[in-house]
C-alpha cells in the first residue's frame, strides 16, 4: 500500500480527535494511500512531544512554518484556532502540499477567499473537516434526498444547541473575535449551514433576516495551571470583555425555493450538543438529531394516510444504498453503534480516495465548497448587523 506523510498543526480537543482518525483509518477500512502520522506541531508550553507519544506521532514541532515546507509531508492537517487557518493553509499550498483544514475554513470572509484563491492556483487537493456529514444517518438522508425519496423541498429547520458557555467559563479564544472569527455562529451555525446544503443538494441564495446576541458581556481571564487554570488577573477578579455572539438566529432562502431557519447558541439550557435538522417535502420529510446520531426519521407521505406516520431507521446497516447505510459495514455488526470520533474516521478515509484518484462515499467539501458556508455565516452577521435581507450575489 502506497503512503502519504501527514503533519498536523496543532493540538487540543480536535487534535485528539483527528489523531484518532488518522491512527484508526487504516485499521478499519482499506484506504488506497496508508497516512504515516509523521509529526504534530504544538506551542512549546502544550508539550507536543508528549502529545506525540500518547497519540502515535513519529516527531514533534515547536516550528510549523518549517514544517509545512518539509520534503517529507504530503498532507498538512490544520486543527489551530481560527485566526491561524488561512496563514497554515496558505504557506503549505505554496509548498505544494495538500491540505485539510479544521471548519470554518477560515476566521474571516477575506481569509477564506485568500485559501480558496491559492487553492485554485495550486495544484494540491483540498478538504475541510465538516465532519457531520460523515454520519451514516446523515449521509443517508443526503442519498435519499438525492434519489427523489422526499419530493420537492419546501422547509428546512436547522439548530444546534449546546449549554456549556455559561458565566463560569472563563475567557478563552473561543469568546474573541480576534482568534476566532465569530462566535456561536462559526463554531455551531457553520455545521448546520453546511449539513443543510450537503443534504438538499441546494445553494442559499438569500439571508432574509437575522439576529446574533452576546448574553455574557465579560468572563474572567484564563490564566496558568498553577493556579487551577485562572491567573492572577482572575484570582483578583480580573475580566475581558467577551467580542463574539452567544447566539445568531437566522432565516434564509435557498435556490430550490425552500425557506429555512437555522439557530446556533452555546447556553441553550439542557441541549449538550443538539445539532438538528428537519427537512419537509412533497412527497415526505425527514429528521436527525446528533444526541440520536445513529437514527435518521423518515416520513413517508406516499403511503395511505391511515397509516402515514414517522419511521425511526436505525443507521447502522452496512453496504451500499437503498440495502445498506454509507461507511457502517467497516465498523460493527448491526445496532452496535458508533459515536462522534467515527465521523472523523470515516473523514479521513474519503480524503485518502480522493488523495488517490478515486471518488469519495459521499461528497467532501474542499476549500471552494467550505467557502460557501463562509458566505452564508457573513451574510447572517450582516443581516444582522443592518437588521435587514442579505442576498448572497452581494457577499463575495
Amino acid at each position: 500500500m502506497s503512503t502519504i506523510n501527514v503533519a498536523m498543526i496543532g493540538q487540543g480537543f480536535m487534535g485528539r480527535s483527528h489523531s484518532n482518525a488518522w491512527g484508526q483509518v487504516a485499521k478499519f477500512f482499506t484506504p488506497p494511500l496508508k497516512p504515516v502520522m509523521h509529526t504534530v506541531f504544538g506551542q512549546p508550553e502544550e508539550n507536543p512531544q508528549a502529545f506525540a507519544e500518547r497519540w502515535g506521532w513519529q516527531n514533534a514541532s515547536t516550528n510549523w512554518e518549517e514544517l509545512v515546507k518539509s520534503p517529507e509531508i504530503g498532507l498538512v492537517d490544520v486543527v489551530t484556532p481560527n485566526y491561524m487557518h488561512a496563514p497554515v493553509a496558505k504557506a503549505a499550498i505554496a509548498a505544494g502540499k495538500h491540505v485539510a483544514c479544521e471548519k470554518p475554513i477560515a476566521g474571516t470572509l477575506e481569509d477564506a477567499r485568500q485559501m480558496v484563491e491559492a487553492a485554485k492556483a495550486a495544484n494540491v487537493k483540498t478538504f475541510v473537516w465538516f465532519n457531520y456529514r460523515r454520519c451514516p444517518a446523515v449521509a443517508l438522508a443526503h442519498q435519499m434526498v438525492k434519489a427523489g425519496e422526499i419530493g420537492g423541498i419546501r422547509h428546512v429547520r436547522a439548530t444546534y444547541l449546546q449549554d456549556w458557555a455559561d458565566e463560569s467559563v472563563p475567557l478563552l479564544w473561543r469568546f474573541e473575535k480576534k482568534w476566532a472569527g465569530s462566535g456561536a455562529h462559526g463554531d455551531l451555525n457553520a455545521h448546520i449551514i453546511d449539513m443543510t446544503r450537503f443534504v438538499t443538494g441546494s445553494e442559499i441564495v438569500e439571508v432574509a433576516g437575522a439576529i446574533a446576541e452576546t448574553f455574557i458581556k465579560e468572563r474572567t481571564l484564563p490564566g496558568q495551571a498553577a493556579t487551577g487554570g485562572l491567573g492572577d488577573a482572575a484570582a483578583a477578579g480580573g475580566k475581558g470583555p467577551v467580542t463574539v455572539d452567544d447566539t445568531v438566529l437566522f432565516l434564509a432562502r435557498f435556490s430550490n425555493g425552500a425557506v429555512a431557519s437555522f439557530e446556533a447558541a452555546r447556553q441553550a439550557t439542557g441541549n449538550q450538543n443538539r445539532n438538528t435538522f428537519e427537512i419537509n417535502g412533497t412527497k415526505g420529510a425527514l429528521k436527525f438529531d446528533f444526541e440520536r446520531m445513529n437514527e435518521l426519521q423518515y416520513y413517508d407521505a406516499r403511503r395511505p394516510r391511515a397509516v402515514q406516520g414517522w419511521t425511526t431507521i436505525m443507521c447502522t446497516h452496512g453496504g451500499e444504498y437503498p440495502e445498506g447505510h454509507p461507511y457502517v459495514a467497516n465498523w460493527w455488526p448491526d445496532a452496535h453503534i458508533i459515536g462522534y470520533e467515527h465521523g472523523f474516521v470515516n473523514q479521513a478515509y474519503d480524503i485518502l480516495r480522493v488523495l488517490a484518484g478515486e471518488e469519495p462515499t459521499v461528497p467532501i467539501p474542499d476549500f471552494e465548497d467550505a467557502y460557501q458556508t463562509q458566505r452564508v455565516l457573513e451574510a447572517a452577521l450582516l443581516a444582522a448587523e443592518r437588521r435587514g435581507a442579505v442576498s448572497l450575489e452581494d457577499v463575495k
